[in-house]
């Protein structure tokens, strides 16, 4: 029987406690119930220790359950294995805690670069790689441009005009339940770069507002007039009503004349919008702000 998470986090707490102190009661709850338990099945006495409704700790305790953590190759009391990946976790003890583990995905995303021959693989117009995100060099690319759609992201290119100005941008994935966590990483890192963030993804309220919440600058649209004939009403999902509010105030503050106002009112007074795949004509560049 492993140590389970919640008596080692218990532990733990027991143990900085005694280093103020000689002993420490406490009552009987779930996780001194799985400290008993466990010691029971290690044959450790807890003799005069334990009663109906507390557990006395003290330093020769956590010693013996230590001495038990060690010979089962264990990590010991203090190490946590919170955070740690399961490699990292290995190196600690045979013992695996999934459930507060680092996910394998944690720091990984998907990034789309220019093609990169390997013998044996087919010719691709992009390469798609899965990277670390500590891994990036964040200076050597010259703007971030973080797609939505993940079919949007296999096909894109960045030989498009409004894209010229930047020598090497850097294209990302959004993410979803697999890559997001890797992408907040990374966004938040580039935002203290103080570059260019574009986000291409579909033109509705949501769309905009997760541009909003990732500190991009910019979103890569069609221009105005192409999308005031083509935006439907048919994509303005219901579920993205709640949205509107935040969206409502970012436009007050917009100034006069500035080119999202436009956009904006088509998304919010027409209730209009369109999917990123059925972009059409030459995308611009819009600020956010």
């Amino acid at each position: 029987m492993n140590l389970p998470s919640r008596a080692r986090t218990g532990l733990n707490g027991v143990a900085r406690e005694l280093l103020r102190q000689p002993t420490v009661e406490k009552p009987r709850r779930q996780w001194v119930d799985d400290v008993v338990a466990w010691c029971h099945q290690h044959d450790i006495d807890l003799a005069s220790r334990i009663n109906g409704k507390t557990l006395r700790f003290d330093a020769a305790l956590l010693a013996q359950i230590n001495d038990v953590l060690e010979s089962a190759r264990l990590a010991p009391l203090g190490r946590s294995l919170s955070g740690l990946s399961s490699s990292a976790q290995a190196k600690e003890g045979v013992e695996e805690d999934k459930a507060t583990r680092e996910s394998p995905r944690a720091r990984r995303v998907l990034v789309s670069f220019p093609p990169q021959p390997i013998a044996g693989l087919a010719n691709e117009p992009r390469a798609i790689r899965d990277v670390d995100v500590l891994g990036l060099k964040l200076s050597a690319f010259s703007a971030l441009v973080q797609v939505e759609n993940l079919d949007s992201f296999y096909e894109f290119s960045p030989e498009l005009p409004a894209l010229s100005g930047y020598a090497n941008p850097l294209i990302v994935y959004r993410g979803d339940s697999h890559y997001g966590g890797g992408f907040a990483l990374l966004a938040e890192a580039w935002h203290k770069t103080r570059r260019t963030h574009i986000y291409a993804g579909d033109f509705d309220i949501k769309g905009v507002t997760v541009a909003l919440d990732s500190n991009a600058t910019h979103l890569f649209l069609p221009s105005i007039e192409w999308l005031t004939q083509h935006a439907t009403s048919l994509h303005v999902p219901a579920e993205q009503f709640p949205y509107q509010r935040r969206l409502r105030k970012h436009l007050a503050v917009q100034p006069s004349g500035h080119p999202l106002r436009d956009y904006l009112a088509l998304l919010l007074e027409k209730q209009r919008g369109l999917k990123q795949q059925w972009f059409g004509g030459e995308l611009v560049r819009v600020a956010l702000s």
